[in-house]
């Protein structure tokens, strides 16, 4: 028996199959689309837009996507506080150390 987990990677599975399939035989052949608009007749203004539209919403997507991850860098960057020199850790190392001696000591 399958679990919940195992059932919704299917379904996401078969989801994205029929995307992709969708996605690319209206990239090929848009005038299936007209059907469902009603319309008969190919029309190449409707063709050329769906096209059109197909490629430039996900190019627009990821090309936000991207942007939107270079901000976040970058404003991750401007407020992280810069690091503490080297030369402070150690000595700050050597005085836990000391410490650590002084009561070994006692």
């Amino acid at each position: 028996m399958a679990s919940k987990d195992q059932l919704i990677g299917g379904l996401i599975f078969l989801i994205c199959v029929v995307v992709i399939i969708g996605y690319l035989a209206t990239l090929i052949y848009p005038d299936w689309l007209q059907a469902l608009v009603g319309t008969q007749q190919p029309i190449e203004p409707f063709r050329s837009s769906v096209q059109f539209v197909l490629i430039a919403v996900p190019v627009a997507i990821a090309f936000i996507a991207v942007l939107c991850i270079g901000a976040w860098i970058g404003w991750t960057m401007a407020t992280t506080p810069p690091p503490k020199p080297i030369e402070e850790i150690e000595a700050e190392e050597k005085e836990e150390e000391k410490k650590e001696a002084e009561k070994e000591k006692e």
